[in-house]
């Protein structure tokens, strides 16, 4: 039996010195002054030379490296424990070609290193690392394209495909990020074109759900009749959502019905049936739930035991944050499920950003911090019983 409390197991890869690393940091990110003052200032520490400090904390605890060889070591400290790697190349937020060009073919080397090595199930990438920002926005609320910007749309659209014929090319699985609702639009367009060309046999490109929207349930059920009707596979990464403050913010200010559910009930009810809704068509599915969420973890175990599904069944992956939910991933890892660890990298100033974001939602989500901490003070008053 299952039990995400066993911290022997979720800490086993951890010495003292790690575990107490992590300790201090969650203790830190508890503290919205503190996560405040860092959001305000990152970029300042770095330029006033703290990238030092960064890299040992913060960094250390939720990314690879700085480049793609950086990860190595993260990708065989997992596969130690049976925990694959989905190698992110973790750099957003850019707005011209050379930039586009350059995570294109940091993409396109995740893909290569990932192809020979059994440690690394997934890649993943986001459309906003290959394509101005506004540009998606313009596409998804339908908006008519000036020429120069049909030619720049174009040149996204190739760069998202070559990507996934890369993937399907060598049998490797790739996620496209979600991102927020109102560009959403066109990387819903493009994972579903995607999808049609290159999940004729098994499921290569995902595309990913976030469930804290009331309306992707029923997106996913239209998702997969479209998958039926024209005899390709669905891959679906099924997550809560990353971007529940900024949306409520804009739907107020702009005077638009909020897409985010009215509470954490419905958004975990929701989540709870996409996954039911993909074990019922696994057949023709892969599924890769991101979750941080003992409940909903324990809903899929419980739901693959009842149709008879074999834990490996390589169709259906668990997936957290490296440096987050170690309790859930090496309890579920150590019973023979498959789970993978997000594994961001890139250099210290690019993935702030990414960073920023963990440290805020180990601050806002109710019980995140509090979890993890007392989940690492349990394991450290057992390894002292022990001495």
């Amino acid at each position: 039996m299952i039990s995400f409390n066993n911290t022997e197991n979720a800490f086993k890869a951890k010495s003292n010195s790690e575990l107490n690393r992590s300790y201090w940091l969650f203790k830190l990110m508890s503290s919205p002054f503190v996560v405040k003052l860092g959001a305000n200032f990152g970029s300042l520490a770095l330029n006033i030379g703290f990238k030092g400090l960064i890299k040992k904390t913060i960094f250390k605890q939720f990314v690879g490296g700085e480049n793609i060889q950086d990860c190595s070591r993260a990708v065989m400290d997992l596969g130690k424990y049976n925990i694959g790697t989905i190698l992110d190349y973790s750099v957003e937020g850019k707005e011209n070609e050379k930039d586009f060009e350059h995570c294109y073919h940091e993409t396109l080397e995740t893909i290569q290193k990932a192809k020979n090595d059994p440690n690394i199930p997934f890649c993943v990438f986001k459309v906003t690392g290959l394509a101005r920002f506004e540009l998606l926005q313009k596409v998804s609320s339908k908006e008519v394209l000036a020429d120069t910007e049909k030619e720049e749309w174009l040149r996204v659209k190739n760069r998202v495909g070559k990507i996934c014929q890369s993937a399907a090319e060598n049998n490797q699985a790739i996620f496209i990020d979600a991102e927020e609702s109102w560009i959403q639009g066109a990387i819903d367009d493009l994972a579903n074109e995607n999808m049609s060309l290159y999940n004729k046999k098994s499921a290569i490109v995902y595309n990913t759900f976030q469930l804290y929207r009331h309306d992707r349930l029923s997106y996913l059920k239209e998702t997969i009749e479209t998958g039926k009707n024209n005899g390709h596979c669905v891959g679906a990464k099924l997550v809560r959502g990353a971007y529940m403050e900024k949306e409520r913010l804009r739907a107020r200010e702009m005077n638009y019905p909020s897409p985010i559910q009215a509470d954490k009930e419905s958004t975990d009810k929701d989540y709870n049936q996409a996954l039911n809704l993909c074990l019922e068509n696994i057949n023709i599915m892969g599924l890769c739930a991101g979750t941080h969420n003992e409940a909903s973890s324990m809903h899929l175990v419980e739901l693959m035991k009842e149709k008879s599904i074999a834990s490996s069944d390589k169709r259906i992956y668990f997936s957290q944050l490296l440096g987050m939910s170690d309790h859930i991933s090496y309890n579920l890892s150590l019973n023979g499920y498959n789970v993978a660890k997000y594994v961001p990298y890139g250099p210290v100033k690019e993935v702030l950003p990414y960073l920023i974001r963990r440290a805020q939602e180990n601050t806002s989500v109710k019980g995140q911090t509090g979890r993890e901490l007392n989940l690492i003070v349990k394991e450290k008053k057992r390894r002292k019983s022990l001495k």
